[in-house]
């Protein structure tokens, strides 16, 4: 039984709009997935369709085997947590505490664990000091932590990351991309994100879904899909500089080792220039 999956799904907004097709995706436990395609391909309406913020227009939307209902579509909320790519969406408390607490809150919780899982989330995102600050006088890269607390301390298995590094600064997305892969291994929590920034998925996705025009076009492990470039090339997208490079040089003749991330890449280089000698 697979934590989430589609099953053919789709979805046609008014105006038979066609945002899905028949798309089939698979996310298991302590995994790190990235969803990436250009523009209008469906990312955010797939993401949508995993806590029940969307319905399908066909096709079945699976949680830990089970269909999204009237009935669970309050515990699909907890397993399942959303941050949307812009904070302003789900920040509307006047402090960052209040905004933080108010999941937990509402799911029943007593005031002590409210308090306990609010602080934990603030020192998870290292924004303790943020604590009594109006959300929307802080930063976008600041709001953007705040809404991922906010979902954090209802503690679900699934967070869903739209476009986790829109409107962070580099230091942000460093902070971020760290954050992101301890949450499996320290956590147990399953990561699914999108991004537009290519040079990121290798260093924070295990698998890659790639889409196109509401359907899912390929799908594989960072390797194989960046091993591909006509395909990234035919969803308007490029293959990173790291790999990119690696391979022409792999195809100048030159003895180095595929490499995806900037760490490999280095290991890669050192070892190249290590046999020359």
């Amino acid at each position: 039984m697979h934590l989430l999956e589609t099953r053919d799904l789709t979805h046609i907004y008014r105006g038979n709009v066609h945002a899905l097709e028949g798309v089939n995706f698979v996310a298991e436990r302590k995994s790190r997935i990235a969803v990436i395609g250009p523009n209008g391909a469906g990312k955010s309406t797939l993401f949508k369709h995993f806590n029940g913020i969307l319905k399908p227009t066909s096709g079945e939307m699976l949680v830990r085997g089970e269909p999204i209902t009237k009935e669970n579509v309050r515990e699909v909320r907890k397993f399942v947590g959303i941050v949307f790519q812009n904070p302003d969406d789900q920040i509307f408390s006047p402090t960052v505490e209040q905004d933080v607490a108010f999941g937990p809150t509402n799911l029943g919780l007593d005031e002590e664990t409210v308090a306990h899982r609010v602080e934990e989330a603030l020192h998870l995102l290292g924004i303790e000091e943020l604590r009594e600050r109006v959300p929307h006088h802080l930063s976008g890269g600041e709001k953007k932590r705040v809404a991922i607390a906010g979902i954090l301390a209802m503690e679900p298995q699934v967070l869903v990351l739209d476009e986790p590094t829109a409107g962070l600064d580099p230091q942000g997305v460093a902070d971020l991309v760290e954050f992101v892969n301890r949450l499996p291994e320290e956590y147990g929590m399953t990561v699914i994100f999108s991004t537009h920034h290519l040079d990121l998925v290798a260093e924070m996705a295990d698998f890659i879904y790639v889409m196109d025009r509401g359907r899912v076009v390929g799908s594989g492990t960072v390797g194989e899909v960046f091993a591909r470039p006509e395909l990234l090339a035919r969803t308007r997208l490029d293959v990173p500089p790291i790999p990119k490079l690696i391979r022409s040089l792999q195809e100048s003749g030159v003895a180095i080792d595929t490499a995806y991330t900037y760490e490999d890449a280095k290991k890669s280089f050192l070892d190249a220039y290590a046999r020359r000698e």
